[in-house]
């Protein structure tokens, strides 16, 4: 099964985000295919998928419909890392974070009437400027932002851009130069715990030149290294008490012991893994494909550059091996967050496309003034 929309795609420069100099996108038609477990597991989970592609400003939601996939196409600027409180679903963007909010009471709304069980609507954005927002997360009301381009943790203040938290004891200065690539980010026990960079560097673009290898796993907020000589090292997660991370430049799945950096392969999937979530012992992947630039050159996933997909694979870290695929075959190549809901099964979520940005929602019943 496919869909066909037009999506459009940019050029990108050698940091994997749109270029300075940015061409008019061209639409594509976007047709992907799925297994049949990949939707039956959905199903069997009561739960729909968030995956964001800033490639295509993009950010899809997958849902189960029968014995196949309905997937809502909704237009964000540059969409990264996606973060889910409840209600609440934060989506960091090219210059803003925004904020959505699950109606409830509007879904039965929605057509067709009474299918939805939630709606996730644009309620408010902050402002941050060209931050290169990577992951994000919660903490109670507070939002905290990997901050790719000042290489530092941060978080909002309403008078300011970003307000800085952390930043790895070997990066020196706060300066808009991308020094290590930070990109990922871990919670436990409402308090960041981990991240992931692409090297323990202190100038602009230091990570580049060995990338292939300098990758590490930091302790927050001791900034002690708790492993090294990844490979282009994402999405650090805690599940089921053990701590896991995505080797993106070898195209594994990684379970990490903290106390002593050994690592353990659990899995080989088939992209450049990015966007990890977690549902009992299924692992939700997104795949990328690779592009031959400089920042992909030298990696031991190139090996494999005709095998790749971009996608979702999902993993059963039982037998640590794929057992179900959402595969993108046209118009979208790279894929940044995956993020799962569970108990919605079939959401909804307004963007800014033009059918959607004329839709206004009012309070069941009117505010009135006291005397």
């Amino acid at each position: 099964m496919s869909i066909a929309s037009t999506l459009p795609t940019a050029e990108l420069n050698r940091d994997g985000g749109p270029s300075a100099t940015e061409q008019r996108p061209t639409a594509v038609e976007f047709h992907y295919s799925q297994s049949d477990r990949f939707v039956s597991l959905l199903h069997q989970l009561n739960a729909s998928l968030l995956v964001t592609t800033y490639q295509a400003n993009k950010l899809l939601v997958v849902r189960a419909a029968g014995a196949g996939l309905s997937t809502l196409v909704r237009t964000f600027d540059q969409p990264m890392g996606l973060a889910l409180a409840g209600r609440r679903l934060a989506l960091g963007t090219r210059n803003q974070i925004w904020f959505l909010r699950d109606a409830p009471d509007i879904a039965p709304r929605i057509e067709p009437a009474g299918m939805h069980d939630a709606c996730f609507l644009p309620r408010t954005c902050h402002v941050t400027g060209d931050i290169r927002c990577h992951e994000i997360a919660w903490v109670g009301d507070e939002l905290w932002i990997v901050n790719t381009r000042f290489s530092c943790l941060c978080t909002f203040d309403p008078d300011y851009s970003f307000v800085p938290r952390w930043r790895p004891p070997f990066v020196t200065a706060l300066a808009a130069e991308d020094r290590c690539h930070l990109n990922g980010l871990v919670m436990e026990n409402d308090r960041p715990r981990y991240v992931t960079a692409l090297g323990e560097t202190d100038t602009q673009g230091g990570w580049r030149p060995n990338k292939a290898k300098g990758g590490c796993l930091i302790g927050v907020p001791s900034g002690q290294i708790v492993a090294r000589g990844l490979s282009m090292p994402h999405s650090p997660r805690l599940h089921d008490g053990r701590l896991w991370v995505l080797e993106s430049g070898t195209g594994r799945l990684l379970l990490v012991d903290p106390a002593t950096g050994l690592r353990e392969t659990v899995a080989e999937v088939p992209g450049f893994g990015r966007g990890l979530a977690f549902a009992g012992h299924y692992a939700f992947i997104g795949l990328s494909k690779i592009r031959e630039t400089s920042t992909f050159g030298g990696l031991p996933i190139a090996e494999r550059l005709n095998e790749l997909k971009c996608g979702v694979a999902v993993v059963d870290l039982r037998i640590g091996e794929v057992v179900g695929m959402l595969d993108f075959h046209t118009a979208v190549e790279e894929i940044f967050d995956v993020q799962l809901l569970p108990g919605l099964c079939f959401p909804e979520v307004i963007g800014f496309q033009k059918e959607a940005v004329h839709h206004t929602f009012v309070v069941p019943r009117e505010q009135h003034l006291s005397g």
